[in-house]
């Protein structure tokens, strides 16, 4: 079942995420069951990430893998997730990273 993945990271900075985001970015886009991520500063300092995975598992394992062991120190998100009653693709879609 499709999930979307809900990440709050106090103490991460634009920086900090852009760095992050450049080196995890390739693996990302390979992760099986990997649907989608976008991001966005929140007030009070931090980053929210959601994403779309095809399932809890999935979006585990990346996280173990990938994201856990190159978090800055002092950074550890609060993550939960919620199965999707539906999940809508585009036709074609394409990344926006302004």
């Amino acid at each position: 079942m499709a999930i979307l993945m809900t990440g709050e990271a106090q103490g991460l900075t634009p920086e900090l995420y852009a760095q992050m985001l450049s080196g995890l970015e390739p693996a990302l886009r390979q992760a099986p069951g990997f649907v989608m991520h976008t991001a966005h500063q929140v007030e009070g300092g931090g980053f929210r990430v959601l994403e779309v995975w095809r399932s809890k598992e999935e979006s585990d394992r990346f996280f173990a893998t990938h994201v856990a062991p190159n978090l800055p120190p002092g950074v550890r998100p609060k993550r939960r997730t919620e199965p999707l009653n539906s999940l809508v693709l585009a036709a074609t879609a394409q990344a926006d990273n302004t």
